[in-house]
């Protein structure tokens, strides 16, 4: 077994570390969801903190760790006899992205069970981590439907298997931790908000600090046996403090002035439902157990605060997690020592001043230290609900001449109010990633016929394996009731469902798009695209051109807050190179087919079709390099921004060139006149009518 690297050896990171220990303390408070850079030991801290964790006792045989003084009474390995138990260190089970739902919560042999009538059960994954660690690596990559799994176990301690009316239970009770990168994609919010705690981490910008990190790092790898029992006292003294609070927590008491604090702080940062009171009573337990106390103080709750509500304070993919802390304080002083019966005012600025930070005890690991990066937002972000309308900025002033982009370049403009888009789907069956756009063959779905099974069976078709079957039931020397069935009589279902897009914006920045009021309208369209895309699970990527070239502003990633964030400061100005623009479009989907075949492309254009750059005959380019897309049957969207009362109807014939469709802006909004969900394939038809009419007129 390779040596782990040492939980006290960690440098820097207080509060991962101390939000590891408290679930450590009470597992109740619901695991952790750690958010951090690439690079940041995030894995390493997790990994670590297994060995701090005390024995676990077991009954000796049973595959699902059952605790000899109180065994499952639905264990399917029981019922268990009484006993001698035996111990072993507690597992910390990693579950790939890529795990089947199978691997996570276990597999029943179906053709056992329809022959024989035994439930067969393949414990998965879920079983594994029963009294220990279950951790995630990069879980907002993890598929959404193994996600909720994941967290259903969480929040209700147990697995549910079921398939064609065989089920089987078990314990699953686990310290969930997950780990991601947000410039990979976030998670839903609903689902951010079933972690107990989330820390934000980052790399040290002190020197001394990280040389420090360097060199254990270099040690540790040198003589990992050596290094670790370098730190074997911190580790045995940690882990003792660890046993003492959890024997401590039992005792703690949570007084009503401190509820009154922590209701009066959910209510006033506006978090939706009443987990967030919950976790913060179970954290602010933890830390006074973790401290050595039986009660809870205002330091408490106000460190419980930081750990428990900035990811609960997410409205919409584009805003980013965090917490007013001088607000948090002036809430926290004016709730000091009041009784539960005394009638809130509602809520304003007190006169109390800032906590001093929470109590960490004797100065162990993560002693009070407020979360990296969880302070106030900066002035310049906007809050959710103050969505900047087009005319409170001020105008934009051009460029100096001489710039790359031209003369006339202007500055940035903010995003008119999005709004609900209509749906844009890719024609054909897919086999993508799951997802919401699509239609497409998925393990969840609608069944909508049956094959035979290439590999282990995973989704039955009762009636056509019992269709199979019946015809041999006399030949095979069936006397009894039960149905005799073999393996070439079973069936796979086939499902379909929907799956996710890879959806390209190709957005022209270019001079004929620079009027203030038009641009801020586009750039509203476009946002409200992404945050179409991230209701649907695609991933986004984003093209600009404008000038003499074309740029990849986003490579294709499932962060549609990173392309808002890269939208909000698109400049506009210049000439307009179409051609280039659809060109480096094609480069990109042409990598993107071979890193991911399955994910089929989307290409949204947003222009208003004039092409004045990029050649003698820019207009001739950007036909060829539409065709080129046409030829590779890549699905396509011309998104139509020319306005005024004179319209040339350029982006229709690019539509036409492209072999996709040609919507306006205001056809794009879901609650248009037109009010109809169409796909590609549906409005291609209606694009090509339209401009064999306008021809013959």
């Amino acid at each position: 077994m390779s040596t782990r690297y040492p939980f006290t050896a960690v440098v820097g990171m207080d509060d991962l570390r101390l939000a590891l220990l408290l679930n450590a303390v009470s597992p109740a408070v619901g695991g952790v969801l750690v958010r951090g850079e690439k690079g940041t030991a995030k894995s390493t801290a997790v990994r670590a903190l297994a060995g701090l964790l005390p024995a676990v006792p077991v009954v000796p045989g049973c595959r699902f760790s059952c605790d000899p003084g109180s065994p499952d009474p639905g264990c399917p390995d029981g019922p268990h006899d009484e006993a001698p138990g035996a111990a072993r260190a507690a597992r910390m089970v990693e579950l790939p992205v890529g795990a089947s739902e199978d691997r996570l919560v276990g597999a029943l042999d179906i053709e056992r069970a329809l022959a024989d009538g035994v439930k067969a059960f393949e414990p998965g994954l879920l079983a594994d981590a029963h009294r220990g660690i279950l951790y995630v690596d990069e879980v907002n990559l993890l598929h959404d439907h193994l996600v909720d799994l994941l967290l259903d176990a969480a929040a209700m301690g147990s697995s549910y298997v079921e398939r064609e009316g065989v089920s089987v239970r078990h314990a699953a009770r686990f310290l969930l931790v997950g780990t991601m990168n947000p410039e990979e994609g976030e998670l839903r919010p609903q689902l951010l908000d079933r972690f107990g705690l989330t820390v934000e981490v980052a790399a040290s910008r002190e020197p001394e600090q990280r040389v420090e990190v360097v060199r254990r790092r270099l040690s540790f790898e040198d003589d990992p046996a050596a290094f670790a029992a370098r730190w074997a006292g911190e580790e045995a003294e940690l882990r003792d403090r660890i046993a003492a609070a959890r024997a401590l927590l039992p005792r703690v008491t949570l007084g009503d002035a401190v509820l009154l604090q922590i209701a009066a702080t959910c209510a006033a940062f506006e978090v939706d439902g009443m987990r967030a009171d919950i976790v913060m009573a179970r954290t602010a337990t933890a830390l006074a157990a973790w401290a050595g106390r039986t009660d809870v103080t205002s330091d408490d709750v106000r460190q419980a605060a930081l750990l428990a509500l900035p990811h609960r304070r997410r409205r919409s993919p584009f805003d980013a997690p965090g917490l007013d802390e001088e607000k948090l304080d002036e809430t926290l002083e004016r709730f000091k020592g009041e009784e539960p019966d005394q009638d809130p005012e509602p809520d304003g600025p007190g006169d109390g001043g800032p906590g001093d930070g929470g109590d960490g005890g004797d100065g162990g690991p993560g002693g009070g230290v407020p979360p990296q990066g969880e302070g106030p937002a900066p002035d310049d972000v906007p809050a959710p609900e103050d969505v900047p309308a087009p005319q409170e900025s001020p105008e934009p002033a051009p460029a100096p001449q001489g710039s790359p982009s031209g003369a006339g370049e202007r500055a940035a403009v903010k995003a008119a109010e999005p709004f609900r888009t209509k749906v844009l789907s890719v024609p054909g069956l897919g086999e993508g990633a799951a997802g919401r756009r699509s239609r497409a063959r998925t393990e969840h779905g609608r069944t909508t016929g049956s094959v035979r099974p290439r590999g282990a069976l995973t989704r039955l078709h009762l009636a056509a394996t019992v269709q199979a079957a019946a015809p041999h039931q006399k030949a095979r020397g069936r006397t009894g009731p039960g149905l005799v069935v073999r393996r070439d009589d079973l069936r796979q279902a086939t499902r379909e469902g929907r799956e996710g897009n890879l959806v390209l914006f190709a957005v022209d920045a270019s001079g004929s798009m620079a009027a203030r009021q038009r641009m801020s309208a586009v750039k509203g369209a476009v946002l409200s695209l992404l945050l179409d895309a991230y209701q649907r699970r695609d991933k986004v990527g984003l093209i600009t051109f404008r000038g003499r070239d074309a740029e990849v502003a986003l490579p294709p990633t499932s962060s549609v807050d990173a392309a808002a964030a890269r939208l909000e400061k698109l400049p506009t100005g210049g000439r307009t190179p179409l051609s280039a623009g659809l060109l480096k479009a094609h480069d990109v989907l042409r990598v993107e087919r071979l890193r991911d075949p399955s994910r089929r492309p989307l290409l949204v254009v947003v222009t208003d079709g004039r092409a004045t750059g990029g050649g003698a005959d820019p207009v001739a380019l950007a036909c060829r390099a539409a065709r080129l897309h046409a030829s590779e049957g890549t699905a396509s969207v011309v998104v139509d921004c020319e306005t005024g009362p004179v319209r040339l109807g350029l982006a229709g014939e690019l539509a036409r060139e492209l072999g996709g469709t040609a919507v306006t802006l205001d056809e794009l909004r879901a609650d248009s006149i037109a009010g109809l969900v169409r796909d590609v394939q549906g409005i291609r038809k209606t694009t090509a009518g339209k401009t064999t009419a306008r021809r013959a007129a």
